[in-house]
């Protein structure tokens, strides 16, 4: 029988276990349940004495680990099955997304408060990200138990308040102690893909949407994306405290690998109804929702899927979450344009017009007068934005080119608008 321990931002919050062959199963300690302000791990777990067992749980635990090539390589590393999630949970999985930790139950995880940190260099954070595309996530490093979900290789770091600093330009932080930042190394086979995510980022945040920070920079000859971490907090003293999130595939009891609509993932409608019923505020939610899709949707973004788009947890609160991971797909001709959820009947980013918005609209049951609105305003607002060229990007030769691509989509979107 395998066993982990879960923890909710430092409080014991219950027991993970598989027997072999079988399906894992989780329960809520009986001390949790009736703890001041105890909240549910996930819209799938609601508190509850009786344990959960199968999909809902493989669903929001596997969800936290990587995926794709990422998770095989870090299975080989640590010799174990690609599909053996407990035990990369074990080995991984003491600092996630959101404020979810777990360690077997002979390691007590890091104190509230407390922190141990590996200072590095600016040479030795270079010789790190120069390592991730052979040791994702520094998997099987001794004291690094570091776990993001994805298919992109990336790693969770600390940086001080004041950014780049002494003791070290950055810190791995060790046995389950909060990062702050992430860092995103631009792979090999995308060139220009970092500066293209800082762009889209930095778009968002020009026009009005929630979004990460970001900053694209140069570690050792790596074209890197930082992003400062919205589901981390710094007290001025120096604590780091999580802030719990769980993305709507996790939230529906999706698996990780059917996160695409044609493979059994969420629709747009689906999470337009996922928002009115778990959001603590439904309106301004779904409205922040629609706004970020008609935004990837002018950007050239195809792979906005339902890991995507996020809840994050405050006391009573569950709110959408900033967005992430906003990357112009169509730069690159040779990735498919086919549209992670379809907007209406419209399945690919070519062919999208108002029209499909307004399907979208009626299968959503929203107002098609605001739908149109939304998108007659962030089509106005990105060119706009885009235009200024104010948005702070180190300038490089594939900048223009993505500059001109969503300039297009948006002045084209306003065509079509006044037909």
């Amino acid at each position: 029988m395998s066993r982990l321990v879960v923890y909710l931002n430092g409080q014991r919050t219950g027991l993970l276990s598989q027997a072999e062959d079988a399906v894992p199963t989780f329960s809520y300690d009986p001390s949790y349940l009736t703890a001041q302000g105890a909240a549910p791990l996930s819209r799938q777990l609601p508190l509850q004495a009786q344990p959960f067992a199968g999909r809902v749980v493989r669903a929001f635990f596997g969800g936290i680990l990587p995926e794709a090539d990422v998770r095989s390589q870090v299975a080989s590393i640590l010799g174990i099955s690609a599909e053996n999630d407990m035990g990369m949970m074990e080995r991984i999985g003491g600092e996630c997304a959101g404020a979810v930790a777990l360690f077997p139950p002979e390691i007590a995880p890091a104190l509230s408060g407390t922190s141990r940190q590996q200072w590095l260099s600016e040479e030795e954070l270079a010789s790190v990200i120069r390592e991730l595309p052979r040791h994702p996530l520094l998997a099987g490093r001794e004291g690094i138990r570091l776990s993001l979900a994805g298919a992109q290789t990336k790693v969770p770091i600390v940086l001080p308040a004041a950014g780049f600093r002494a003791p070290g330009v950055a810190a791995l932080p060790l046995d389950g102690t909060p990062s702050t930042h992430i860092i995103k190394p631009e792979p090999a086979r995308f060139p220009g893909l970092a500066a293209n995510e800082a762009y889209c980022m930095a778009l968002a945040r020009a026009v009005g949407l929630s979004a990460a920070e970001t900053e694209w920079r140069m570690i050792g000859d790596t074209p890197c994306l930082i992003i400062r971490r919205y589901d981390r907090t710094e007290s001025p003293d120096g604590t780091i405290t999580r802030s719990h999130q769980e993305d709507f595939c996790q939230a529906m009891g999706i698996l990780a690998e059917h996160k695409y609509q044609q493979e059994g993932g969420p629709s747009l409608p689906d999470c337009i109804a996922l928002l009115r019923s778990w959001s603590t505020v439904p309106v301004l939610d779904v409205r922040a929702f629609l706004d970020a899709v008609i935004f990837g949707a002018l950007i050239g973004n195809a792979d906005a899927h339902g890991k995507n788009f996020s809840f994050l947890y405050a006391q009573d609160s569950r709110r959408l979450a900033p967005l992430y991971d906003q990357v112009c797909t169509m730069a690159w001709p040779e990735l498919s344009q086919s549209l992670s959820m379809k907007i209406g009947s419209a399945a690919t980013l070519s062919e999208i017009s108002p029209e499909h918005f307004l399907q979208l609209a009626s299968r959503s049951g929203l107002s098609a007068p605001l739908t149109r609105e939304r998108l007659a305003d962030m089509s106005e607002r990105i060119y706009e934005a885009a235009s200024s060229n104010q948005l702070h990007i180190p300038e490089q030769p594939s900048l223009e080119n993505l500059r001109t691509l969503i300039l297009a989509r948006a002045e084209r979107m306003t065509h079509l608008l006044k037909r």
